[in-house]
């Protein structure tokens, strides 16, 4: 008798699983198109941007976003923003209230509780939305909501294709790295972000998507705006190794504002929701509150890349320094905490600017010889304070050099994100990205690491002395040793049975041995007949998380575990026991202290001194 059903491979199981290389091509070719259209589609909302603003603040057409800090409104900026809040609170009422917020959350919801499903509502009302509120003096980026739109449009295509629900992420991760890309021409760290805030993993089905979406998403951004970097600041001086103790103070600096800034955010939120009035409102009264803030300091209105700019080539006073730092943090808190429509980067990168930029004047003029540069101390600051506040790191030590191109600053980067990073983990539980997740009960585990099913094979845990039954025995003697407690009989749900050459031809459950003696003719049926031959095995070399599948994907709670070479020769028994064990030894590597050569050679002294 031959040990009967084939080993199931879920991956590569014709009809149900197609071939994973096929898929791979399949999903990259989507990538591609998804970042050419995300890269068009980042420089369609540019342009909408644009236009709206220069119509809106100057009464004529442009094609570049100008600067809002002149404009020729006069007092009519009062309340030029909420009318814009007003028409955003109509889109999120009677579009999709989806289009609200930063954008990011919104894209990690999608993945982690729908299934990477978007809304074609929200790729349609979010960019337009986004252009009202920046168009209109919002203090916002158009990063934000274009991430959100290219991951809708990739959710969209896999929707509309055959696709799984992993597929449909990569799609929709590529779709928002690729806006990312196309906005900054930031490529690698337009990947990083997707995977550091939108995949939580890195493997090959996701990541050559990505760099194919990023890739080409960048391209458009040459062929249409140029090759040149974000912002042109020149050669910086960070003072390496001279100034390495100002920029310990300056991590631990960002990462408590960062921690300050996503606390006030919220708790802006919370206010707006006490409100006596309609979400509907919400936008507007931000709006509002805007208008005021703008009417006084103009600085703050609009996208701000001038700024960014401004402020990484030192062109700011101390005083206008604390001042774009005290207001844009101001408009961005209750703008962005009116639910209104807007992108969180650009603005915290003022901010980050401001308060770097701000630390090294300071310091200047408190030690005259330390001459630290502000435009450096800006851009690391720059980066810091949202790396740390949205806990992506490594990808705005990357996005700030990108953006810059110049590698000189990637070790002061590197320090400054690290330090704030940790202080927000010790202040934030939760990240300015998942706290609002967070609130609607849902938890975000952002730690990349390996999972230990993968890093265990079967042979390591499998118990190698599995308790075994001759084919010839019948049920009511199995069942008999059962109730006498014989240890090798009751170590384990099921026995395998072996025939009489002891090459394995069966399996037996305590089930199965319960129906059978329910039926007293039965009882005295061999436990070949009561058991099963139509096996699913695992083999030593296997790892734990293919074993795994097979027992979900068959509906069976163990797997003999036979040779590769010789399927019914018997080598161990796995169990869900053995599958825990597994996850065990990986919590023993990380919580359990093991004794260091300084504490051996201590006991080794102190026995050499006070023999026993």
């Amino acid at each position: 008798m031959s040990v009967g059903r084939r080993t199931l491979d879920y991956r590569t199981e014709p009809g149900i699983y197609p071939s994973s290389n096929f898929r791979l091509l399949f999903v990259s070719l989507l990538a591609a198109l998804i970042g050419i259209l995300a890269g068009l589609l980042a420089y369609a909302l540019y342009v909408l941007i644009a236009v709206l603003s220069n119509l809106i603040f100057y009464q004529r057409v442009g094609l570049e976003i100008p600067s809002l800090a002149e404009h020729t409104l006069g007092a009519w900026i009062l309340i030029v923003p909420a009318i814009g809040g007003l028409l955003i609170g109509l889109m999120i009422r009677y579009g999709t209230p989806k289009i609200s917020g930063h954008g990011i959350p919104e894209a990690m919801e999608a993945v982690l509780t729908q299934r990477s499903r978007v809304s074609p509502r929200v790729a349609i009302f979010k960019p337009i939305s986004a252009a009202i509120a920046i168009g209109t003096g919002g203090p916002f980026g158009a990063e934000g909501p274009i991430i959100q739109t290219g991951g809708a449009l990739g959710s969209i295509l896999g929707q509309l294709l055959h696709t799984t629900a992993a597929e449909r992420k990569v799609l929709l991760a590529c779709g928002a790295a690729a806006g990312m890309a196309a906005t900054f021409s930031t490529p690698i760290a337009a990947v990083i972000l997707a995977i550091e805030l939108l995949l939580f993993e890195y493997k090959s089905r996701s990541f050559i998507p990505l760099v194919i979406a990023s890739t080409l998403a960048t391209t458009v951004h040459f062929q249409i705006v140029g090759r040149g970097p974000m912002f042109s600041v020149g050669q910086l001086d960070f003072g390496i190794p001279y100034n390495m103790p100002y920029y310990l103070i300056l991590g631990i600096l960002c990462g408590l504002v960062a921690v300050g800034f996503s606390n006030s955010l919220y708790w802006v939120e919370d206010q707006f929701e006490k409100l006596p009035v309609s979400s509907f409102w919400w936008p507007a009264i931000g709006g509002l509150a805007l208008g005021i803030i703008g009417y006084f300091f103009p600085t703050v209105l609009g996208v701000g890349y001038d700024l960014i700019e401004g402020l990484l080539t030192n062109r700011f006073s101390l005083s206008v320094l604390l001042m774009i730092a005290i207001f844009k943090t101001l408009a961005l808190l209750i703008s962005l905490g009116s639910g209104t429509s807007g992108g969180l980067l650009a603005p915290m990168f003022i901010i980050g600017a401001a308060l770097g930029a701000l630390f090294a004047t300071l310091i200047n003029q408190i030690i005259p010889g330390a001459n630290l540069s502000p435009g450096a101390f800006a851009l690391v600051a720059m980066a810091a304070i949202f790396g740390s506040a949205s806990r992506a790191t490594f990808t705005f030590i990357i996005f700030a050099f990108e953006i810059t191109r110049d590698y000189n600053a990637i070790l002061p980067l590197m320090l400054v994100s690290v330090i704030a990073d940790g202080v927000a983990l010790k202040f934030m539980r939760n990240s300015i990205m998942t706290e609002k997740l967070a609130r609607r009960g849902l938890r975000v585990h952002q730690d990349y690491e390996t999972d230990v099913l993968n890093d265990v094979n079967v042979g390591s845990v499998m118990d190698r002395h599995p308790t075994i039954v001759s084919s010839q025995m019948t049920v009511s003697e199995l069942a008999d040793r059962i109730a006498r407690n014989e240890p090798q009989y009751t170590r384990h749900q099921a026995l395998l049975i072996l025939d009489e050459n002891d090459e394995l031809t069966g399996l037996i459950t305590r089930g199965d041995i319960v129906e059978a003696l329910q039926d007293g003719l039965n009882a005295n049926r061999r436990v070949l007949e009561a058991g099963t031959d139509n096996l699913v095995v695992t083999y030593p070399d296997e790892t734990i998380h293919d074993a795994l599948n097979k027992m979900q994907r068959n509906d069976i709670g163990r797997l003999p575990v036979v040779d590769r070479h010789n399927p019914r020769k018997l080598v161990g028994y796995l169990g869900r026991a053995a599958l825990l064990e597994a996850r065990l030894h990986r919590l023993d590597e990380e919580a359990v202290m093991e004794p260091g050569w300084l504490h051996k050679m201590t006991q080794s002294a102190k026995e050499v001194v006070f023999p026993r």
